[in-house]
């Protein structure tokens, strides 16, 4: 008996150690993804459910559920003046309460619509768009108004787009400015396309805004909008579409203050150019020069003035239906800006490019005998230059040939800022590449909707390489462009101004319209090609 116990005992023993010896290591796995959205399991009161009377609603899921972004996920409409209190949020729960503040509007229908806003717990699966419906009155209207969102100038319009209707009958201009709308959606952020829903019957105005604030009202200096000029009416089975366009403000100059001891900045909204600029110092008349702020972008501009002494200025700016007289303190400053001249391009200059030189202070005097432009032979080229006072830029144009070396010297005092600083000896050496080293592009415009109009050549990233104006033509080549991939653009330039031009709410006018090719084009070096627009 003890031998035959002994036996099973080294048998089992035995057998673990096979076991082990055998196995493989591996990690725990908790099974299969969660890839289910949570299930409602129900709301109380009833989803659309009518005569509505109460201050709170409870949604029930099958499982514990998180609240994200409702700040921009959820969208209530109409809108509520209160935003009612909605837990949990953050935390995890079965059930969503939405606690009511307002008193509601009788005989109206609500929507609580959630987007991407409710997930499950563990995995963020999301319950995508959840709606939940009510009405203060005996009925739930179920009209709805649909259409798409576009951008005036960008090839994809932006998200989280908010789409408005207000009531025709007692909608003016200044509305969108001040009130509330009666009815909104939000194209969220993966949509283009917007549905209004659970409409009444009857005739309303319709806007898109890019609300910047939140507010369903329309700021021009932040917000895009889009706009109908004509009354739309529910029932309605047109598809509306709606282009958004920022608008361009006017122009508008802030106090200016003093950054060195010659030079102030001024802030601006709008466009500075042809801004007339008068300064006194209370008795006499201090010339003062506007120029462009160095960074792209900057909405300010340079005031440069004479080395005075002063305790002030009074500055006035004057443009179009802008006129403000501004005191602007003056002491002495640490740093005074001094006479720099500076190559914007460096190293290769390309065929569609002209060379160019940037200056810190503005000029008085420009003597051309006292420049000279050599290639590689040594041998003087021909040039003509120009100077833009407000970019502070003089620009050389002359014919340039492939695989050049070319030196620009400037003797002294060629230039001579208006403080009669003038530049020392400067030279600057930079080269052109092969014909061979560019591609060549013909657009053929085959079906183009009127004229004139401007074709642009853009990155992927879109900035503007080359643009050609078109009165007729139906043709466009563009020769010894840099190898890449390029966008098309087409801007039909109805005012003629060779640019494109935003549109104005008040004024009733849309943008320009702004038509993308809908590919790619690849030009590579020693290509030519012709593309089909």
């Amino acid at each position: 008996m003890k031998n035959t116990y002994f036996v099973v005992i080294v048998a089992f023993f035995i057998s673990v150690l096979s076991f082990t010896g055998c196995a493989k290591r591996g990690t725990i796995t908790g099974g299969p993804k969660d890839t289910i959205a949570p299930v409602l399991v129900n709301c109380y009161p009833e989803n659309y459910t009518t005569n509505f009377d109460g201050n709170e609603i409870k949604i029930t899921f099958n499982e514990l559920i998180k609240v994200k972004n409702i700040n921009k996920q959820l969208i209530i409409s109409p809108p509520m003046k209160t935003t009612p209190i909605i837990v949990p949020q953050g935390s995890a729960s079965k059930f969503i309460s939405i606690k009511i503040l307002d008193t509601l509007q009788p005989n109206t229908t609500y929507s609580f619509n959630f987007g991407q806003s409710i997930t499950d717990n563990n995995e963020g699966n999301p319950y995508s768009q959840f709606k939940y419906v009510l009405s203060t009155g005996s009925y739930i209207d179920s009209l709805a108004i649909m259409g798409k969102i576009k951008d005036a100038f960008e090839e994809k319009p932006d998200n989280f787009v908010s789409v408005q209707l207000y009531d025709a009958e007692t909608f003016t201009d200044s509305t969108v400015y001040k009130e509330t709308p009666l009815y909104v959606t939000n194209t969220l952020d993966s949509l283009k396309v917007f549905a209004l829903e659970n409409l009444k019957a009857g005739k309303y105005h319709i806007i898109a805004l890019k609300d910047v604030n939140n507010n369903f009202k329309f700021d021009p200096k932040k917000d895009k909008i889009a706009f109908l000029k004509n009354t739309i009416s529910a029932p309605n089975d047109t598809l509306f579409e709606l282009e958004l366009f920022q608008e361009k403000p006017s122009f508008k100059a802030e106090k200016p203050y003093q950054q060195t001891n010659n030079k102030l900045f001024m802030g601006f909204e709008g466009d500075p150019k042809g801004a007339k600029i008068s300064a006194t110092d209370g008795v006499n008349n201090v010339p003062l020069i506007m120029t462009k702020f160095p960074e792209k972008n900057k909405d300010s501009v340079q005031l440069f003035m004479p080395l005075i002494k002063a305790d002030s200025l009074l500055i006035t700016v004057e443009k179009e239906n802008f006129k403000e007289t501004f005191k602007a303190k003056i002491k002495e400053q640490k740093e005074t800006d001094s006479l720099k001249i500076s190559p914007i391009q460096k190293g290769t200059l390309h065929f569609r490019d002209k060379f160019k030189i940037s200056t810190t202070t503005p000029l008085k005097n420009i003597n051309k005998e006292l420049m000279t432009l050599l290639n590689q032979d040594s041998t003087k080229v021909d040039f003509n230059y120009s100077y833009n006072e407000f970019e502070q830029e003089i620009t050389f144009d002359f014919k340039k040939e492939e695989n050049q070396k070319y030196q620009f010297e400037f003797l002294p005092n060629t230039f001579e800022d208006i403080y009669e600083t003038k530049n020392d000896t400067l030279s600057f050496i930079f080269n052109t590449k092969a014909f061979t080293d560019y591609g060549n592009l013909r657009v053929n415009l085959k079906s183009a909707k009127r004229f004139p109009l401007v074709l642009e050549i853009i990155t992927t990233k879109g900035d503007v390489i080359a643009s050609a104006i078109s009165k007729g033509e139906k043709t466009l080549t563009f020769d010894a462009l840099e190898p890449n991939i390029y966008k098309l653009r087409i801007i039909y330039d109805d005012n003629g101004n060779g640019i494109w031009d935003t549109g104005n709410y008040l004024d009733k006018r849309q943008a320009e319209e702004i038509q993308y090719y809908p590919k790619e084009i690849d030009v590579r070096a020693n290509w030519d090609v012709e593309q089909e627009f």
